[in-house]
């Protein structure tokens, strides 16, 4: 009796259990109802793919998403379940990898793997969820999932976009502004180089709009609007001339893309704030999404750990196409209050007041620690800076490393530091100490200058006489000659005397000629003498200073005279004075990061000139300039080319003119002088092991 008692209680039990078993499996088919039963796919034109994902009834993605590196469509099938036979379905056709369905929990998530990323449409027909991916190439698009009728897979234009306008906005900025056949026509804007382009999809356009604007003398962004057809879509193309930044709504069924002006700070700004973000690329179309659930697909796509604090809460609605995901992060953050610390792999996220708080109330006990650390003094070496100079830039007010009980004493024999303060202190001034001790770099410059001059010298004179004696009159070269030969003739000793009736020789004149010619009978005598001069010359003088000098400090040489002349002072009294006649280099280097090299220079070559009657004259050749050279290259700093010709002429008034004949009257002189001066520069950086 009690053996029949027992057993009835034991499959009592056992029906109690199979029939909550039965409990939960309906209740859990009841939740699932969608089916994910097979998944197919088509080849279309224009290498198009189309990929049907057959379920058992009609149902919709809760979720959506891509990501550009890896190419991939992501969408979230709540309340569905999987039937597959297998996970992975292979494609490779067109620009489509493959498909992959994974259930987890009551989700369904189908993943589309592509070559790049391209632009697509989902929707959903009949109990079969259609994707239709282009062939890639553009930028990734979604249209909002609609519900058809039919098995028809032809898709119809939404309709017409009926005027396509411009106007110029009161700041300037150009207002592209198209009355589109719907609320509902698919948009993808972007900006490629200096145009921006408006795709419409499923969009048709009148004839007559078929055109390219010139809008250059509204004074905005754009310059040029053209507007174009293709199979599939509307392109319209903006050309713009100028800095701007660009936004586009849409109010009803206009649509407006408006171009900003942007001045070189505002740009300079944007662009700089593109820099900040360098994060993989993603995309993210959400409607009323909790804030945990997104950070958690950030999380995933980063491989970041995520800690959320318990006051992270609200929803949130976003439509990020091909964003940085570091950008798409901050957006999300700053909608909602919200702030993120990362501390290596781990992502810490809160409200910004709360991080705040802690963050202070760290830094408060941080501080309340280092106050009652206990302190000590050490000895710093310092080997090539100077003690002093790095004592100062610890006592610094406006940014002193020591503690509010440090201090800083140097001893200049040893150059060394005595630093008493706590020992996370003293080792924060040790890492700065070795970071500024260091040998400073120096740089040698040789300067070269070089004169180079030469000239030539041409000569011609000529002296010529004639002595005519009669009894009535004397001809010679000047009276006195005459009266000298009249009163020598009684005599009968002739002293010929000076009878040149033109004398223009050549002064040291290279060589002569003379011709005399005497006829007794007629009391005929004819002197001629001609003189000529040719010289030249040429010479070259090279100086080639050069020092070695410390990064950024200044150097000089010179060599040369001190010339004494004498000088009066108020009181009548005379002193010796010096000035200087030397060739000299001064010159500054500063070594760039990049082992360039600036120079401040001032080359000077200065001479002895002529000797005047207040003393010599001081000849002066000087360049100052700043220059920046490659390191071991050589730069002319300059050059100063000089020319000279000279004419001088003597002859007699008027008998020096006439052609041919007036050479027995003139002397002529030529001088051609040249004089050129160059200076070159050559700086090297010195490796620390030479000497």
């Amino acid at each position: 009796m009690k053996s029949n008692r027992t057993g009835y209680k034991s499959l009592s039990r056992n029906l109690q259990l199979l029939a909550s078993l039965f409990l939960v499996l309906a209740s859990t088919q009841t939740l699932l109802a969608a089916v994910l039963q097979d998944v197919s796919y088509a080849v279309l034109p224009g290498n198009r793919v189309e990929i049907r994902l057959a379920m058992s009834e009609e149902t919709m993605p809760s979720r959506e998403f891509t990501t550009n590196n890896p190419a991939r469509i992501s969408l979230d099938f709540d309340n569905t379940s999987s039937a597959l036979a297998k996970r992975n379905t292979r494609i490779d056709t067109g620009n489509v990898v493959g498909v992959t369905a994974v259930e987890a929990g009551s989700k369904t998530r189908v993943v589309v793997a592509l070559l790049e990323m391209s632009a697509y449409q989902a929707y959903s027909e009949g109990n079969d969820f259609v994707i239709t991916i282009g062939s890639g190439g553009s930028t990734s698009i979604y249209n909002e999932p609609t519900t058809s009728s039919g098995s028809s897979t032809e898709k119809t234009m939404s309709g017409g976009i009926s005027s396509v306008d411009f106007r110029r906005g009161t700041g300037g900025e150009g207002q592209i502004i198209l009355s589109l056949p719907d609320s509902n026509v698919s948009v993808d804007l972007r900006q490629e180089g200096r145009k921006v382009i408006a795709d419409f999809y499923d969009a048709s356009i009148q004839e007559a709009l078929l055109r390219k604007l010139d809008v250059i003398d509204f004074g905005t962004p754009a310059t040029y609007i053209q507007t174009s057809r293709f199979s599939d879509k509307v392109r319209v193309t903006i050309d713009t001339i100028s800095e701007f930044e660009y936004l586009a709504y849409q109010t009803d069924n206009q649509f407006t893309i408006e171009l900003k002006p942007l001045t070189e700070a505002e740009a300079e700004k944007i662009r700089d704030d593109k820099n900040l973000y360098v994060g993989e690329r993603l995309s993210l179309m959400f409607q009323d999404i909790e804030v945990r659930a997104v950070l958690q697909i950030i999380a995933q796509h980063t491989g970041l750990n995520l800690v959320a604090s318990d006051t992270v809460r609200g929803n949130l609605t976003l439509r990020l196409q091909n964003v940085p995901w570091d950008q798409a992060l901050d957006i999300i953050l700053k909608t909602k209050g919200l702030d993120k610390r990362i501390d290596g792999n781990v992502m810490l996220v809160a409200p910004a007041q709360e991080i705040a708080a802690r963050e202070k109330m760290e830094l408060e006990a941080s501080k309340q620690v280092s106050e009652l650390a206990p302190s000590r003094t050490e000895l710093i070496q310092v080997n090539y800076a100077m003690a002093s100079e790095i004592a100062t830039l610890l006592k610094a007010k406006e940014n002193t490393l020591l503690s509010t009980r440090g201090s800083v004493t140097v001893d200049d024999r040893t150059n060394s530091l005595l630093v008493h303060d706590t020992a996370d202190k003293l080792e924060e001034i040790r890492d700065l100490t070795n970071k500024l001790d260091v040998p400073v770099r120096q740089v040698q410059i040789e300067s070269r200058i070089v004169t180079a001059s030469s000239g030539w010298t041409e000569e011609l004179g000529v002296q010529w006489g004639m002595t005519k004696i009669q009894s009535e009159a004397t001809l010679s070269g000047s009276l006195a000659a005459s009266n000298d030969l009249n009163s020598q003739i009684g005599d009968g000793d002739a002293n010929l005397g000076d009878t040149l009736n033109v004398s223009l020789p050549v002064a040291n004149a290279a060589g002569s000629f003379g011709i005399s010619y005497a006829n007794l009978s007629d009391g005929l005598l004819l002197d001629l003498e001609l003189s000529a001069l040719e010289n030249e010359n040429r010479g070259e003088v090279i100086a080639s200073p050069r020092v070695i000098t410390a990064n950024q400090k200044e150097a000089m040489i010179e060599a040369g005279e001190e010339i004494p002349f004498q000088n009066a002072t108020s009181s009548g009294a005379t002193s010796v004075q010096f000035k200087k006649a030397v060739l000299s280099l001064t010159v500054t280097p500063q070594i760039t990061p990049d082992d360039r090299i600036i120079l401040d220079l001032t080359v000077t070559q200065d001479t002895r000139g002529e000797d005047t009657i207040s003393g010599p004259a001081i000849n002066t050749q000087q360049v100052t300039t700043q220059v920046l050279v490659d390191n071991g290259q050589t730069v002319v700093l300059g050059g100063i080319y000089q020319q000279r010709t000279n004419r001088d002429e003597t002859k007699v008034p008027l008998l020096g003119d006439i052609p041919w004949l007036g050479w027995l009257f003139r002397t002529q002189s030529d001088v051609k002088a040249k004089q050129e001066l160059l200076i070159f520069v050559t700086p090297k950086i010195l490796k620390d092991n030479m000497n």
